[in-house]
């Protein structure tokens, strides 16, 4: 029962930090953004709302200098000003804009946003019986091994859910008639949009490696498809 106790606070708390931060992060979000007007890139936008059977899509701009794009756990969709920046420059197409917008939706649709507090809670819990078990047997070096392992299935959750919303893009490129090919392309610029070298283990990073993402996108194009752009 006493071995209990703990996971059971860890549970707790790791729901209380959860909520705090989802508060936190739609008020920074509020704060720091706004709805995006751009004539170019709605016209595209529109192509995956009707797709949707939707009117329209609302996306806004975070206002942050680092590439990316994000769905907040209200549902609502954002790019940053950053990544808008590059579409300005040229670097980045509006087709390929368009893949960041659906690869957020699909977060949105298949539950991952809301899905994460009870993963958050869940591993916060695995946290603290790992460490609690294996500071019996290995004391100081335990805790960070818990740490590190309960990172690891983390990371691999995560990696999970961006495949799935890879697949939900690309579904929703194709029945919105943009195709695979800007999806392909804005992965293989990402991570040089990014700084990214990409020399980072993959199994501690919370994304797949971009090959394995155009990989499984064209798997999934010759699948559904027969070709591959």
């Amino acid at each position: 029962m006493q071995f209990l106790l703990p996971i059971g606070f860890a549970v707790i708390v790791g729901l209380v930090s959860y909520l705090m931060s989802v508060t936190q992060t739609k008020r920074t979000l509020a704060a720091q953004s706004k709805p995006l007007d751009d004539p170019a890139l709605d016209k595209h936008f529109m192509r995956l709302a009707h797709a949707l059977n939707l009117k329209r899509l609302h996306v806004n701009v975070y206002e942050i200098d680092p590439v990316n794009g994000l769905a907040a756990p209200d549902g609502q969709i954002y790019i940053t000003r950053g990544f808008l920046q590059k579409f300005y420059k040229g670097e980045v197409t509006a087709a390929e804009m368009s893949s960041v917008i659906a690869h957020e939706l699909g977060h949105v649709a298949l539950g991952h946003t809301k899905r994460r507090m009870i993963d958050f809670s869940g591993q916060n819990a695995m946290r603290t019986a790992l460490a609690v078990t294996l500071n019996r047997f290995i004391p100081f070096i335990g805790p960070w091994i818990a740490n590190m392992a309960v990172s690891m299935v983390a990371a691999g959750m995560s990696r999970k859910d961006e495949f799935e919303a890879d697949a939900y893009a690309s579904a929703l490129m194709i029945k919105a008639g943009l195709g695979l090919a800007p999806q392909k392309s804005l992965f293989s610029k990402l991570d040089q949009l990014n700084g990214n070298s990409g020399a980072s283990p993959a199994w501690f990073l919370s994304h797949p490696k971009t090959r394995d993402r155009i990989k499984a996108i064209e798997a999934n194009e010759k699948r559904w498809t027969g070709t591959v752009s």
